[in-house]
């Protein structure tokens, strides 16, 4: 796991050494064990590293095959580079390490693009081709490492945080506004826009590529997700093979020379995670979040996990640690939280961050149970408000209104400042939802296809957005998170599971509130116990029954009552403050309405408030030049 960077001139003037190290030092968080670098005239690559695999000098990066026609700059883990390996040497390949990097290169010197398909990881690298002077930019299948490009048609300057691009001198920031039409659509940025005017982020599965002396850019897309009802097997066969099939991804994922531990929630994904990790690693380290519930208020009064979380660190005896955020956390945390994640998008996610710095005490390499509910269905009262309709057009019109998390189009003209509205309205987001949908190319007939377009969406989207804050919030402590059920045979596996394994009665629809979590999901489940079916009963041999078929909580603090109660102030300091500098874009009389509203407790506007902040911050650091070690928002005079 590390860090990124590099420069290709297609005019073919030389790379400047001092920008592309200036360009790594700023991600050094991500490899504080060592950085190299490598140019070539026109073309430069940068690494930080941190060390996972093969510890020694032979791993270090960038990397060179023994007859110099590669080049390659890699960030993540390709988990079955063993097998690779003993298939690359009976092709007559010689390896110096013993790490997955040389295997990586040599693959590509074999296989070529082709050879994307074989890996079995998380990952995002840059290899270079001195044979046909042409740069590849590479990025996995489900988009757990990101990587971030800027091209004016002269200079490619590519990283895997924006922050590595903004050191280069020919980029500045500015806000895309087409961008923030998202965000404040979704909480989220569908496209490969992000909030950096010019800056985009190369999607999912995605391979481009750039020669030295041509100046197109071209994308070409290996992989998408395709759910299919078509696994016939029964109930219990298909529990067989998917407890095989999980039990192999975490055990896959175990593989490291240095120490691994996991998070551990009170929930069944990340505890049977933990389960099969206790069992091949001694004296596991395991890790939660818990929050003081001292000041929170109905819902928000069962949103702490650490009561389940030590029973299971119990049951499966690993060396426990935990965390306990209150009120007033949140401010501390939000300048280097900001500065750390650059490409806002979904959550509120501070509690990741504690807990992030929580297990980079400890351990390199946190397992994580992300995934398992965008696979396996695991959010019924979303998919089941999309089971009736007329038509296809009439379910994405639907689930378009229902999707917009923050801002509605109705809501857009008094929200967004006027100046910026032919913006605003040149980039509907309702085109942008109806584009992420048609790349679910299954028939939509039937409620299991509406299901399935559904969980499409939500993969390409929701889960998306949760592994790119995952990134940037782990990386910021020099911690490497895996995702076990984001291994590949996992993943396809899951893909076939008809939809009648995962919900059960979909002629049902419940409308509930998306910003009430506990609500949405107790009203739905105490009345149906639905969702992930065939995943809890198969890790009822990891987990305890009543937690496998105990209500889904999400990883959430009690904001909606600390936003309306000791949070307050800084909300009013922070965005009732005229001279905020959010509101360059955005309406404050809106804005102030809308906040109100939340602190009256008409409306919950947590999700809202946070992403209010969210941008604030974003501002005064990326347009404002300040630091994260700055003064506290309400303790400075503007």
């Amino acid at each position: 796991m590390c860090g990124i960077t590099g420069i290709l001139h297609v005019t073919g003037r030389p790379v400047s050494v001092a920008i592309l190290h200036r360009m790594m030092d700023v991600i050094r968080h991500r490899g504080p064990d060592g950085e190299g670098s490598w140019t070539d005239g026109s073309i430069g690559l940068g690494h930080r590293r941190l060390a996972i695999i093969d510890l020694s000098p032979l791993g270090h990066q960038p990397m060179r095959s023994s007859g110099g026609e590669l080049v390659l700059s890699y960030n993540g883990e390709i988990y079955n580079f063993q097998e690779l390996r003993v298939e690359l040497e009976s092709l007559g390949h010689s390896f110096r390490s013993r790490s997955d990097t040389e295997v990586l290169l040599y693959a590509w010197l074999e296989w070529g693009e082709g050879c994307v398909d074989r890996l079995n990881g998380m990952f995002a690298f840059a290899v270079w081709d001195a044979r046909t002077r042409r740069l590849f930019l590479v990025r996995d299948r489900y988009g757990i490492k990101p990587l971030y490009y800027w091209f004016d048609g002269r200079t490619l300057v590519f990283g895997s945080e924006v922050k590595a691009i903004l050191a280069h001198p020919a980029v500045s920031a500015r806000v895309s506004i087409e961008a923030l039409n998202e965000y404040f659509s979704f909480q989220n940025v569908f496209t490969d826009l992000t909030l950096f005017e010019g800056v985009r982020l190369l999607p999912p599965a995605t391979v481009l590529s750039l020669t030295s002396g041509d100046g197109a850019l071209r994308t070409r897309c290996y992989w998408d997700y395709d759910f299919r009802d078509e696994h016939q097997g029964s109930e219990s066969e298909l529990t067989e093979e998917l407890d095989r099939l999980f039990v192999q991804a975490v055990q896959r994922q175990l593989v490291s020379d240095v120490e691994i531990g996991a998070y551990l929630s009170g929930g069944m994904d990340s505890g049977a995670v933990t389960s099969v990790a206790s069992r091949n690693t001694p004296n596991l380290k395991s890790f939660t979040a818990g929050f003081d519930l001292s000041s929170a208020s109905g819902l928000e009064l069962g949103f702490d996990e650490r009561e389940k979380a030590e029973y299971l660190s119990n049951r499966y005896k690993t060396e426990h640690y935990e965390i306990v955020l209150k009120a007033g956390d949140m401010e501390r945390v939000m300048p280097s939280l900001v500065w750390h994640l650059e490409d806002l998008r979904i959550g509120q996610s501070y509690p990741n961050f504690y807990v992030a710095r929580l297990a980079s005490r400890f351990v390199k390499v946190v397992l994580s149970g992300a995934g398992g509910d965008e696979m396996f269905a695991g959010y019924p009262w979303r998919y089941y408000r999309a089971v009736v309709n007329e038509n296809a057009d009439d379910y994405v019109a639907k689930y378009y209104q229902y999707w917009q998390r923050l801002i509605p189009d109705s809501l857009k003209p008094r929200f967004f400042r006027e100046e910026i509205q032919p913006k605003v309205l040149g980039h509907p987001t309702s085109d942008v939802f109806r584009g992420v949908m048609s790349g679910h190319t299954a028939d939509t007939r039937s409620p299991e296809d509406y299901v399935n377009r559904s969980l499409y969406f939500e993969a390409r989207t929701f889960l998306h957005g949760l592994l790119v804050v995952e990134d940037k919030l782990s990386m910021a402590h020099s911690l490497e998170t895996r995702v076990p059920f984001l291994d590949n045979d996992l993943v396809n596996f899951a893909l076939r599971v008809p939809v009648r394994h995962k919900l059960r009665d979909l002629g049902e629809v419940v409308r509930i509130n998306e910003n009430e979590p506990g609500l949405k999901t107790e009203r739905f489940f105490s009345a149906t116990r639905d969702g992930k079916i065939l995943l809890r009963r198969a890790l009822t041999r990891y987990v305890p029954e009543d937690y496998t078929m105990g209500v889904k909580q999400g990883f959430s603090a009690p904001d909606g009552s600390w936003f309306k109660g000791e949070s307050m102030e800084y909300i009013r300091k922070a965005l009732f403050n005229k001279r905020a500098l959010l509101y360059d874009f955005i309406q404050p009389e809106t804005v102030h309405t809308l906040i109100e509203e939340h602190f009256d407790g008409r409306t919950n506007r947590r999700l809202l408030i946070w992403s209010l902040l969210c941008f604030e911050w974003w501002c005064r650091l990326n347009l404002a030049g300040e630091r994260p070690d700055s003064l506290p928002l309400h303790a400075r005079a503007r």
